[in-house]
């Protein structure tokens, strides 16, 4: 799908108030669970095998990644009881490395007759002093149109900014009773109000929320705190302009901004927005609460969504992004689990103040078996080794690196033995905005003439990441499920300097179903 919005995969089905304050419940299902689940998802060919997903059922927004006492711990958006959209807690899975992870209780879970009780949506993590605090946002149906601030066709939902503090290692969660931002500004009307992110400047907290002003465009606000519990507005860190579209929700318009992540990189701010189915990012300077765009583009091109950053050990900024379906709800309702979460990526900025990223190394450790072709072997050697090249249960990565020839395509296809179609890649610098594809999905990437292009793609089942040098990513979903082995055609090799595949091993014995 071309424009999504997290909000609008549920379209009529209610979300039910569940669980308290205190949160214990199964990772995998609130209910019992359906008769023969877990061996069927293990079993699905579809079902990544070593990027994070949920045990079963629905996730979406990555909420709160945080390195603590040595282990790494992801919060997302989950359905504990459908494979759709719905019912929003926050699941929990952990990590030593971003790579191998385990399944934790349900963190957060709304509160009956609470603030949350219709969701506990999206937020971030942080330490206050020595205890980690959860600002998510919390909504409930409202039948006071007046208070609502999330009007998308479906919902009339009223947003406030909640709290949660944990004293026990992020493993059960004590909310406050009331939230701490309850409403949006006196007398300003917006188009959205949710998804903090919250970070340490001097004495006091900042907190930027997603938002939009009606026919003005999307808005990022900006508050301040002294302790996490008692905010002031101040002003818009940044605004848009209207997209003068008259769609019913604002996300697709372009007219509200989701998921907001605020971070300092090298000598600059990074700012990420989602809205109208992609990450945007922008680059620029932060000074006095005012953030100056000066550079922007596009996070990923293809199907990914609500990204949030954190920093890794060795204080890397870590990118991580929700990966949807793109297949009709039926399909994966069928299927007993949707959606998965991207690989993380490593952010750097070009001298020019570019955002560049590179899947972190954290990842090599999943290569198995390799094959390699370079200029250094003979025609032949290199056709015979291609020939015998295979990719096993959907599972791989591959590098290629070549030199663009004017005017022409640098194409590549993955095929079933029997030359059953799966995925075709291609480089066409001559489609300028469009140079890169991945099926029917295209990205913008731009190259100096006489510069090398470097091809990084992951296969995971469904699941292809493919990134550009360092500049540009398209994630696509391919939902066929060849009868064989892929093979790779290269259709035109002479401008091939090398290729680089290795067969990854999967994170768990069963596609993370326990």
């Amino acid at each position: 799908m071309n424009s999504i919005s997290r909000r609008s995969f549920l379209l009529g089905v209610g979300a039910a108030a569940s669980a308290g304050l205190l949160v214990s419940r199964s990772p995998l299902l609130a209910a019992a669970e359906p008769a023969g689940l877990a061996s069927r998802l293990a079993a699905d060919p579809l079902r990544p095998q070593f990027h994070l997903l949920p045990a079963a059922n629905w996730m979406n927004d990555p909420n709160g990644p945080i390195f603590l006492n040595g282990v790494y711990h992801m919060f997302f958006q989950y359905n504990p009881n459908a494979s759709v959209w719905g019912d929003m807690h926050w699941a929990h899975a952990t990590s030593a490395d971003m790579v191998h992870w385990k399944h934790q209780l349900i963190a957060i879970a709304p509160t009956p007759g609470g603030y949350d009780q219709d969701g506990v949506f999206s937020g971030c993590i942080v330490m206050d002093g020595l205890l980690p605090t959860a600002i998510y946002t919390g909504v409930r149906t409202t039948a006071n149109q007046a208070d609502a601030t999330l009007l998308d066709g479906v919902h009339v939902f009223q947003e406030t900014q909640g709290l949660a503090i944990s004293r026990d290692n992020l493993q059960t969660w004590q909310k406050t009773a009331a939230p701490i931002i309850e409403r949006p500004p006196a007398g300003m009307a917006i188009t959205g109000f949710r998804d903090p992110c919250v970070w340490r400047e001097g004495n006091n907290w900042m907190l930027a929320l997603g938002s939009g002003v009606p026919k003005k465009g999307g808005a990022i606000l900006l508050y301040r705190s002294p302790d996490l519990h008692h905010w002031t507005y101040l002003h818009p860190l940044l605004e848009g302009a209207s997209k003068g579209s008259d769609a019913i929700n604002p996300v697709d318009a372009g007219d509200m901004w989701e998921c907001p992540d605020f971070f300092p990189l090298g000598d600059r701010h990074v700012l990420l927005i989602s809205t109208m189915g992609k990450v945007f990012w922008k680059s620029g300077k932060y000074a006095a609460g005012r953030f100056t765009s000066e550079r922007e583009g596009m996070v990923d091109f293809g199907s990914y969504y609500a990204a949030r950053t954190m920093l890794d050990r060795n204080r890397n900024r870590i990118l991580w992004g929700w990966i949807p379906e793109t297949r009709p709800e039926a399909e994966h309702r069928a299927a007993g689990w949707a959606c998965a979460m991207s690989l993380p990526r490593v952010l750097t900025l070009s001298p020019e103040g570019d955002l560049r990223m590179e899947v972190a190394g954290e990842v090599d450790a999943l290569r198995g078996s390799h094959t390699r072709l370079d200029s250094a072997m003979s025609a032949v050697a290199r056709q015979k080794t291609l020939a015998a090249l295979r990719i096993r249960d959907l599972s791989a990565e591959l590098q290629l690196e070549f030199m663009p020839e004017p005017g022409r395509e640098f194409a590549f296809e993955l095929r079933g033995e029997n030359d059953e179609p799966f995925a075709s890649m291609a480089y066409n610098p001559a489609n300028s905005g469009r140079e890169l594809r991945i099926n029917k999905t295209f990205a913008a990437l731009p190259v100096a003439a006489g510069k090398p292009v470097h091809l990084r793609l992951f296969l995971d089942g469904s699941v292809l990441e493919l990134f550009a040098n360092s500049q540009s990513s398209i994630t696509e979903r391919v939902y066929t499920v060849p009868k064989s082995a892929l093979k790779i055609l290269l259709p035109n090799p002479a401008h091939l300097k090398s290729l680089d595949c290795w067969q990854i091993r999967p994170i768990s014995k069963d596609r993370l179903t326990t």
